[in-house]
């Protein structure tokens, strides 16, 4: 105990910092990859057949992408092509890519609850493709998909540990333990602090997740 009071009394502030950190990666990277899954969701609802195969393909690659492959691709191999990205916004940028890929996908999945009913009758009342979608369709379909959604606003969080790999100017919790292993020497204690905010964080997440879904439900 004396040991952990130690740890945190010398470290305390830099675990805050470093918890501030994970949940601003967490919450530009969900945001900014929400908004391109429905965006991409949009698009593949369109009759192009060609834009719906690359979006397609889009959405296998970075589903299943290690996410730090990813990074490194994009760290160490975009300069060899003249394109240079900083390491923060490296990091949101491979967040961004896995997520809107799977955002996307769980959107597909919750487009395929809507009655076909629903959407005829759209189109009995004279609303084109598009304002079908973003009037009758995507509103359902986002209702249906906040527990997977939420799933991968959790899993978006863990994976924000990639930036440990990285040296970014602000670490987040998994980076901030390498770095106090690496000078100090304090073993599991530092990576129990930081497992610590990862369950609390998972927790609170889960909690507003089904939250909100009880009330979607309610909605529909």
């Amino acid at each position: 105990m004396d040991e952990l009071a130690k740890l945190l009394r010398d470290f305390g502030p830099a675990f805050g910092r470093a918890f501030l950190v994970t949940w601003k990666l967490t919450a530009i990277s969900f945001t900014l990859g929400l908004l391109l899954g429905i965006a991409l969701t949009v698009l593949r609802v369109l009759p192009i057949r060609l834009l719906k195969l690359a979006i397609g393909a889009y959405i296998e690659i970075f589903r299943n992408i290690p996410s730090a492959a990813l990074l490194i691709m994009i760290v160490f191999a975009l300069p060899y092509l003249n394109v240079v990205i900083d390491y923060e916004p490296s990091v949101i940028l491979t967040l961004v890519l896995v997520c809107s890929a799977f955002a996307a996908d769980n959107l597909r999945s919750g487009i395929k609850t809507i009655a076909a009913g629903q959407v005829e009758a759209a189109y009995s009342l004279g609303l084109s493709l598009l304002q079908t979608t973003f009037i009758v369709v995507l509103p359902q379909a986002l209702r249906a998909v906040v527990q997977p959604m939420t799933s991968l606003l959790i899993g978006l969080m863990l994976t924000t540990a990639i930036a440990s790999q990285v040296p970014v100017s602000a670490r987040e919790l998994t980076g901030l333990v390498d770095k106090i292993n690496t000078e100090t020497a304090s073993g599991i204690l530092t990576f129990a602090i930081a497992a610590a905010m990862y369950v609390a964080s998972g927790l609170l997440l889960s909690w507003a997740g089904a939250w909100l879904d009880k009330k979607a439900r309610f909605v529909r």
